[in-house]
């Protein structure tokens, strides 16, 4: 499965550990949000449903960075933008612990999803020029699931250290990503398709738009397949640690370790379903796992024990990122090469805006359903696993494609 790595040189090496880097720290940072959801309506006095709104408006703000840090990286080259966008959105989680009531906290959050909603393109756009097609499907398997990675080192942080870090001090340990700057100031190369690309043209943001719009069709149903993915993903993960502390009164730990577990299962899968695209094909790949995470629903919300809560939730995750594992490939296999840190990270966060109510919605139907979370959370898979395989067959692919010549 990791064979494909053997060949790569030194400087892709780099390119593909820092982009890596940065999107795991990037979900680091967001994730400490959502396991603090309990703990901040406690102090600030108000229900969860009112600070799962960070949630949106992280998710809501995440399209404007997208649009603005990939309108930078295709003019300034990717590792520039890609260190700008790590110390952004390090200062605004550092922040986000000195704030001194909800409604700064939210502003922050804000601010946050901006500085966030650039890095996934950016990351994603030098790791994948700089790879080679060969492969592409088990790197990309990897360079997601470091979303999965920095689910996994905040539910780390919440089981071991929330007890005594308080959720202020665990934004404090958030702002720890910052330091990658130093890495890839001194290891990483910029792409070399955008520097052969930039030999020949300047690139500004109406050519960057110009892309979008030769794009166009390609570009609404990313958006809509985004859609799908970000249901898929924050309907299945963000209210989860919630819904067990919430509807079956775990503890930070217990709920902290079900969390290393799931997280385990989907880094597992993201890896697994990445390297079978190869095979399959990127849209079979994708709706196999959306299909197979429906037979999971019983045992991930109707257990009546850590233990078993542990498995079905292994389970649902291995089958959610198994599918959001064959994305980064996917989406810069079919975007244009001027456009490639622009349009991919753009449709993404395009896609978490629509769907970026999807918390508040899940905590208010949960709350008005005597704190049911099992039921929203069932309903939420059910549906949209579903709808996506649909969607996703409904596209088109280009797997393999070569990402080297920016013509």
């Amino acid at each position: 499965m990791l064979g494909p790595f053997r060949n790569l040189n030194t400087s892709q090496r780099h390119a593909f550990l820092a982009s890596l880097a940065g999107w795991s720290l990037d979900a680091f940072d967001f994730f400490i949000f959502v396991f603090a959801l309990k703990s901040i309506a406690g102090d600030f006095h108000t229900t969860v449903k009112v600070v799962s709104e960070g949630i949106f408006l992280t998710l809501a703000m995440r399209p404007l960075g997208a649009l603005f840090f990939g309108w930078l990286a295709e003019r300034h080259g990717r590792r520039p933008i890609l260190m700008v966008n790590i110390v952004s959105y390090s200062v605004f989680e550092l922040a986000s612990a000195f704030a001194p009531d909800l409604r700064t906290l939210l502003i922050l959050r804000a601010l946050f999803g901006f500085a966030m909603g650039g890095e996934w393109g950016v990351g994603a756009a030098l790791a994948l020029e700089s790879l080679p097609a060969k492969g592409r499907g088990t790197f990309s398997g990897i360079l997601q699931e470091g979303y999965v990675l920095g689910y996994l080192l905040a539910s780390a942080l919440f089981a071991f250290g929330f007890q005594a870090l308080g959720w202020r001090g665990m934004f404090v340990v958030g702002a720890c990503p910052a330091l990658l700057v130093l890495y890839i100031r001194s290891r990483v190369d910029e792409s070399p398709a955008w520097i052969k690309g930039r030999r020949e043209k300047a690139i500004g943001m109406r050519a960057s738009l110009a892309a979008i719009g030769a794009a166009l069709p390609t570009f609404l149903f990313m958006v809509v397949l985004m859609a799908c993915f970000n249901a898929f993903s924050h309907g299945t993960q963000d209210l989860y640690p919630t819904f067990l502390q919430i509807q079956h009164g775990f503890s930070p730990r217990t709920t902290g370790t079900i969390a290393i577990v799931y997280n385990l299962g989907a880094l597992c899968g993201g890896i697994l379903f990445g390297t079978v695209s190869e095979r399959l094909g990127r849209r079979r790949a994708i709706a196999i796992a959306s299909v197979l995470a429906l037979p999971m629903i019983p045992l991930w919300a109707y257990s009546a024990s850590p233990l078993l809560f542990a498995i079905g939730a292994f389970l649902m995750q291995f089958m959610v990122q198994g599918a959001w594992g064959i994305v980064p490939a996917h989406l810069n296999e079919l975007s244009p090469p001027g456009a490639r840190a622009i349009l991919p990270g753009f449709a993404y966060q395009l896609g978490n805006l629509i769907m970026a109510r999807m918390s508040p919605v899940q905590a208010g139907f949960a709350e008005r359903h005597d704190n049911d979370y099992a039921l929203a959370l069932a309903w939420t898979v059910g549906i949209i696993g579903v709808l996506l395989a649909i969607v996703v067959m409904l596209g088109r692919e280009k797997k393999s494609v070569e990402m080297h010549s920016p013509s």
